[in-house]
């Protein structure tokens, strides 16, 4: 197994288990103790995971760490590009969407330049490069960015993108987020986010959450929305039947992507 894909499951094993050994990791993945806590040595200096003694946990930080996108964007690649292909079924031409930050919606956005003509909103610097450097090569969506204070993950936040969203009305909003909880709802380790991301769901008819099932359980320091504040929430088959099953009393809708 790549180094990658083993960072990507070990990262998953610690947020869905909050403490996990390496004898159970190597088992898992075919390699040796020894390749697992150099993986986990990586993993605690990108401050994903805390090292102790004969495994690893969720680090001590972990309601405020914000990983980069560099990082996220290599975690979970099949799982995000399933949600993204089933969000895609929602848009139709000329809407207007939201797309906040995150990996996921940048899958989503790669998705949705091979669709129907759409204007699109967004707050994140990496989905705007996206739809202006193809440009050349498809039809040119109008691509309205909200300007802002950048951060670590590439989102614009502040009052500068929260003043932007205030002024426009969208058709459906498509929000990435940090963890969701059965609680503390939709969440983002990042104060300012949490009240841009609130700006776009006030600015949206329809809000749909992408979230991959790594997110259940983990709760960031500000929360964004409660559960019943999505209309839609698109996650993939690997959510446990219990996270299933509070998150469809909880949401509007809830869509499983397929594999």
């Amino acid at each position: 197994m790549l180094q990658a894909a083993r960072h990507t499951a070990i990262v998953d094993a610690v947020q869905r288990e909050r403490v996990v050994r390496v004898s159970d990791l190597a088992q898992l993945l075919g390699v040796s103790a020894m390749t697992v806590r150099r993986d986990i040595e990586s993993l605690e200096e990108s401050g994903l995971v805390e090292r102790i003694h004969g495994g690893a946990k969720i680090p001590g930080d972990a309601r405020t760490h914000e990983p980069g996108f560099e990082l996220k964007s290599t975690q979970l690649i099949e799982e995000k590009h399933a949600i993204a292909i089933e969000a895609a079924t929602l848009v139709h031409e000329g809407m207007a969407v939201g797309l906040s930050a995150g990996t996921t919606t940048y899958e989503l956005a790669k998705v949705l330049l091979e669709g129907p003509r759409i204007t699109v909103v967004t707050n994140s610097i990496r989905i705007a490069d996206l739809f202006h450097n193809a440009s050349g090569s498809r039809p040119v969506f109008p691509v309205i960015v909200t300007g802002g204070e950048r951060t670590p993950s590439d989102a614009l936040v502040g009052p500068i993108a929260t003043a932007a969203l205030k002024q426009l009305h969208l058709d459906t909003l498509f929000l990435g987020v940090h963890g969701m909880d059965a609680d503390a709802g939709f969440t983002t380790p990042n104060l300012q986010e949490a009240e841009t991301n609130r700006a776009f769901i006030s600015a949206a008819r329809n809000v749909v959450v992408l979230a991959d099932h790594s997110k259940w359980g983990t709760v960031g320091i500000a929360s964004i929305a409660q559960l019943e504040e999505a209309d839609v929430l698109v996650t993939d088959s690997h959510l446990g039947e219990d996270a299933r099953r509070i998150l469809a009393d909880g949401v509007g809708k809830l869509r499983i992507a397929a594999p």
